[in-house]
This record gives C-alpha cells, sequence and structure tokens, in this order.
C-alpha cells in the first residue's frame, strides 16, 4: 500500500522459456469505496483510471480473482500461475454468465 489511500499495482511479464521476467508496468490504484470492497479505479497512464471490480476472489491463496471493467464489455481472470485448473476455468464461464458477460468469444491465452 502507497501512503495512506492507494495501492501499488506490479504487473511482471515472465518469459517461461528462459525463466526471465521481460518487463513491468508499474500503477497505482485507489478503492472507490470502501478498502473491504473489490471496486477500485487502475491507472498505468498518469491521470487516465479504469474500474476493476472484484467479482470473486480465491480467498485461501489468492491464486486467481476474476475482474470486469465498469460495464460487461472487460473482463478478465487474473491468476498468479501460468496455468489454472479447469475447474477454476469453468467456474469463471458459469458465474460470468450468470452476472450478464458474453462468454462465447472469451479467449484462454496458453501462458505455458
Amino acid at each position: 500500500i502507497k501512503g495512506t489511500d492507494a495501492v501499488e499495482v506490479l504487473i511482471m511479464f515472465l518469459d517461461t522459456v528462459v525463466s526471465e521476467f521481460l518487463d513491468k508496468t508499474e500503477g497505482k490504484a485507489y478503492f472507490v469505496n470502501d478498502n473491504d470492497q473489490g471496486h477500485l479505479k487502475v491507472s498505468f497512464f498518469g491521470p487516465f483510471y479504469s474500474s476493476y471490480v472484484i467479482f470473486e476472489l480465491d480467498k485461501t491463496g489468492y491464486d486467481y480473482a476474476f475482474v470486469s471493467g465498469y460495464n460487461n464489455s472487460y473482463l478478465w481472470l487474473l491468476a498468479r500461475k501460468p496455468s489454472v485448473d479447469q475447474t477454476v476455468i469453468d467456474h469463471f464461464v458459469t458465474r460470468s454468465k450468470a452476472l450478464g458477460f458474453k462468454t462465447d468469444g472469451l479467449i484462454f491465452v496458453n501462458q505455458e
């Protein structure tokens, strides 16, 4: 946490073939409401912010999060590891569809 109200966001890009980090991007996030609600505004580029709504979080190991934007046009399954168990993917699709997201065109990128 940065200061009292911002969260530091760090995205690192890993090349799994050579097992080394290629690049990183740093940003900042602020809670939109209370800090116990998963709704943040995130910026990687100056004064421009995007809404990140965490609608499900693995609370045991924080291995994955289901995240959307401010509307149903943006949807991500974020994970700590390159591969995600198929049961998590299936749950992500089911839960997202129930919330009104169009899941037929989802792209799951091979991260291995």
